[in-house]
């Protein structure tokens, strides 16, 4: 394993590892309940930004540029907290949602489960 490697997964240098699109996978979970609200992407004017401002920003994909969460909806979700996982490539965000993470109204992104081949709302 070569040193930046080491120093990556081990070491305290915070060394964001995007993609080949460059993006990472940012995880956003609620900071009281640990219910995961949504994923999305981010690139480095995002993390740079959710860093500034303590509100999440993502890269939308769809869109090809920054995203400031809640920036039409008012629900926005504050940054307590930043996750880094052990090879840098995706973060888990420990957030104060401000409203719905989802654009369909919905608490969490992750509002049904999978039985069988249906989808069962959760409530």
């Amino acid at each position: 394993m070569s040193a930046g490697n080491i120093e990556r997964e081990s070491g305290s240098t915070f060394m964001p590892r995007f993609d080949a699109q460059g993006l990472l996978t940012a995880i956003a979970v609620d900071s009281e309940s640990r219910e995961i609200l949504m994923v999305a992407f981010m690139d480095a004017q995002a993390l740079d930004k959710t860093r500034e401002t303590g509100l999440a920003h993502f890269h939308s994909r769809s869109r090809g540029k920054l995203w400031l969460k809640g920036e039409t909806s008012g629900h926005f979700l504050r940054v307590q907290e930043i996750r880094v996982d052990c090879d840098q490539d995706a973060l888990v965000m420990l957030c104060r949602p401000e409203g719905p993470a989802c654009h369909t109204g919905a608490r969490s992104c992750f509002y049904r489960r999978l039985e069988g081949d249906a989808l069962q709302r959760i409530d």
